[in-house]
């Protein structure tokens, strides 16, 4: 790997301005990207502007694009919003607007421009640089600027970072602000359980995500809802009854509440909406629960972004910069894209046009086709939904005479019951018989083991700490009992949900297969520890909880330092 230091010691931005905006929507961690941008492009030498209101500000100029400091982003880092401000233009859609706003570049003398916005923000970003050298020609032909100046400013670079709550962007993983509405939405589901669980009630919550059903799907992954309705993959004729026999089934076995998760643009499939209003009516009438609606509106754009995203953007406004240095005349619009845990640069326009493709797919019901061009992780996230949620009957399941053991090991991970709750219904979807052993290695050696089902998981997603019980313990002293009670219950294959003591564990058990045959089986480790200090992994289970926890710690500290010194 190159020494990055030196790497961006050898880049200069000397002599080059760089503008920074934001446009569209607001989206939590825009100012974690505008700083960013700030920070780099000041590292690197050059001049950095604020584009204050977006594209209006573009094409309104004078107060509105003002040259940025080392300290004028001091401090905003855990500030939702946008700090330099957002607001539609009409007059940016004209080609009179946008000469306009050529002018106020060439002025102050800006060839480089980071947009951070939606698809909308990022077309438009385009066609102005696609059209910068003919409107420089009729600045030109007007007098508003001279031969020279349209020389030395011939070129504008355009970056794109997405930032958007929907997560709707194609060609990126996670777009600027969809962790933090993640975590407003999460937040009230768990409030509302509480309440919904006191009264046997069943709550349909609405959130946002425009004609993007991500945050309805995630948020309904997340906490284990027992019905979830997105646009890219509506649900089939009939799906009225479906709803209410899993409702009814899942009240039957003794759960006292129901949630169901509706994203504001879900549709039928002959495109015509389903409202949590039409929803509430027909469990009411069919059923009879008493039912709720809650309707999250604007609660998820705002408030502090979260860890992930200030991290997530901080890394895009950097690798922003770095491409705005790297560009040459020929060099096509890019936008700062996530790919696995990568920041990586990908072409503007054909992430626009694949964005487009996934409308016109959905608006002629091709919503298979539709939910791949979300991406990989779109349809990786749908599929698990689908496997943890619906349970099949005995008959439907494969044969299988698999026996898997599933423990914790370790300290406590927030995170570590999710995972248990994911491998057991997986392993039973696929046939086999899932043993649960409580207390890591030492409950094993103990003979602390025994059956799990799939209802016995059931509310174990957003429950904290280790149900199973965990332990620190490590399996050396202890591998004869441990292979006799693999032996006794006939295991086939060991999962182990833990942190550095899991992963120490499982390479003493495996050093020990030439003595136990009984260990010569498969073992899988799934790493979770808040340390995130697991070999081979780049996120651990529970680490992100972890940082979320400081930044929390750190907003109360902020305001308390705040009235402090005032």
């Amino acid at each position: 790997m190159p020494d990055s230091k030196k790497f961006f010691e050898n880049l200069s931005g000397a002599g080059k301005s760089i503008g920074v905006l934001t446009s569209g929507g607001d989206a939590q961690g825009m100012n974690a990207a505008v700083r960013a941008v700030v920070r780099m492009g000041i590292y690197v030498g050059a001049k950095v502007y604020f584009v204050h209101e977006g594209y209006q500000g573009m094409v309104d100029g004078g107060d509105n694009i003002k040259e940025a400091s080392w300290e004028s982003v001091s401090s905003m880092l855990q500030v939702g919003g946008t700090v330099i401000g957002s607001a539609r233009c009409k007059d940016f859609r004209t080609h009179e607007g946008r000469l306009r706003a050529a002018l106020n570049l060439v002025q102050r003398g800006i060839t480089n421009l980071c947009v951070i916005g939606g698809d909308g923000s990022l077309t438009g970003a385009n066609l102005f640089r696609e059209e910068w050298s003919g409107l420089l020609d009729e600045l030109v032909q007007s007098g508003e600027i001279s031969e020279e100046a349209a020389q030395t400013h011939s070129v504008l670079h355009v970056v794109g970072m997405v930032g958007s709550i929907d997560n709707d962007f194609c060609g990126t993983d996670m777009t600027i602000g969809t962790d933090s509405a993640l975590h407003r939405i999460i937040e009230v589901v768990d409030a509302i359980m509480t309440t919904a669980q006191s009264h046997q009630r069943t709550f349909v919550l609405e959130v946002m995500g425009r004609h993007c059903g991500y945050l309805a799907l995630v948020s309904g992954l997340a906490c284990g809802a027992d019905w979830v309705l997105i646009p890219e993959m509506p649900p089939k004729d009939g799906w009225e009854e479906q709803m209410c026999q899993k409702l009814s089934e899942n009240r039957a076995d003794k759960k006292r509440l129901n949630i169901i998760i509706v994203a504001e643009g879900a549709i039928d499939q002959n495109n015509k909406p389903i409202t949590t209003d039409l929803i509430k009516d027909l469990v009411v009438s069919c059923l009879g629960f008493d039912t709720r609606v809650t309707i999250l509106g604007h609660v998820q754009r705002g408030g502090t972004p979260s860890a992930f995203d200030r991290i997530l953007a901080s890394r895009m406004g950097v690798e922003a910069v770095l491409a705005l240095l790297e560009a040459s005349p020929g060099t096509p619009a890019c936008v700062v894209s996530l790919c696995g845990n990568q920041a990586v640069r990908v072409p503007l326009m054909e992430c626009v046009q694949m964005t487009q493709e996934v409308q016109k797919a959905m608006d002629e019901k091709r919503f298979e086709e539709a939910v791949k061009l979300r991406g990989r992780s779109f349809e990786n996230n749908l599929n698990t939904y689908k496997l943890l949620s619906h349970r099949k009957i005995d008959a439907e399941l494969p044969h299988s005479s698999f026996n898997v053991a599933v423990l914790n090991v370790g300290a406590p991970a927030a995170g570590m019951n999710a995972a248990v709750r994911s491998a057991v219904r997986v392993g039973i979807t696929e046939g086999h018989t899932m043993f649960a052993v409580s207390d890591g290695f030492e409950g094993f050696y103990k003979g602390q083991i025994k059956e799990i089902k799939w209802g016995d998981v059931g509310g174990w997603t957003g429950q904290g700490g280790s149900l199973l019980g965990t332990k620190r313990t490590l399996p050396a002293k202890h591998i004869d009992k441990i292979a006799e009670q693999m032996r006794i219950h006939n295991i086939n294959a060991l999962l182990v949900i833990g942190g550095f003591e899991a992963y120490l564990g499982l390479m003493e058990l495996q050093a020990a297969r030439s003595k136990h045959t009984e260990l010569c089986v498969p073992m899988v480790m799934v790493p979770a520890t808040v340390s995130n200090n697991i070999p081979g992994s780049d996120l651990s289970i529970g680490a992100d909880t972890a940082l979320n926890a400081i930044t929390d710690v750190r907003n109360h500290t902020l305001v308390s330092e705040s009235v402090c010194v005032g």
